[in-house]
């Protein structure tokens, strides 16, 4: 495991705590490093809305994406058992868990995946989501990297509960439907880069998000330029 770049990646985490942060970029950093850094082939982040509904927050790639989706339009899966129980859900091969869970087992497999570990994003008894780690080759998973993976799920959790106060629930309620219509408008940009540039999904995002780094803008104020054609937007999708 490169030590360095773990280091730097809790600095980061750590950071949005004094500031003001764009969530749906902060929560694809996340995904981003779990998979750089703890052998994940991809992962995802599931947080609950006002209502406790689960939605697809990030996700390091579109087929991981599709997949968590998935899971909450069939209601079964190991991220949603995360979530509900509030502990770790570790699955070393799928191929065992078709009666367990007869759709997603087999629709993770078709999308390429063979095992999966998710971890619940919690502070005390309060659980917000889940940090779900897939690797294509069924198989155990690193003991030395689940807890790392752990105190970064935990570390985001403290990010996202930042603001402490008697009304917290109401604030990071506020805080989470503000980013469910962030991923929206982020969603419906993606598209429209995709389609004008001839581009896949992925390679949308990517650009949607390296421009607004370049530029110091926050990604949700890049996409909605994209949609209105407020600015010109020169070079985003070179």
């Amino acid at each position: 495991m490169n030590e360095r770049l773990l280091a730097k990646t809790f600095v980061e985490l750590a950071d949005t705590l004094v500031a003001d942060f764009d969530l749906i970029d902060f929560l694809r950093l996340l995904t981003d490093r779990c998979v750089g850094m703890l052998g994940a082939s991809a992962a995802g982040v599931l947080l609950a809305d006002r209502d406790g509904e689960l939605r697809v927050m990030a996700a390091s790639d579109e087929q991981v994406r599709l997949l968590e989706l998935f899971q909450i339009q069939n209601d079964e899966g190991p991220c949603l058992e995360c979530f509900r129980a509030g502990s770790p859900v570790t699955v070393p091969d799928l191929r065992t868990e078709t009666a367990r869970w007869p759709r997603f087992a087999v629709q993770a497999r078709l999308h390429g995946f063979g095992a999966v570990q998710a971890l619940p994003m919690r502070l005390r008894d309060e659980v917000v989501g889940a940090l779900n780690l897939f690797r294509t080759a069924p198989g155990p998973f690193d003991p030395a990297g689940t807890p790392i993976a752990q105190a970064l799920a935990d570390v985001a959790t403290i990010s996202l509960l930042q603001q402490r106060s008697t009304h917290r629930s109401t604030v990071l309620n506020e805080q989470l439907q503000t980013a469910l219509n962030t991923r929206v408008l982020i969603e419906q940009a993606k598209g429209k880069l995709a389609e004008r540039h001839n581009i896949d999904m992925e390679q949308a995002f990517t650009a949607l998000r390296s421009y607004a780094r370049a530029h110091n803008r926050r990604l949700s104020d890049v996409a909605r330029a994209l949609i209105d054609d407020t600015e010109p937007l020169a070079g985003l999708a070179s």
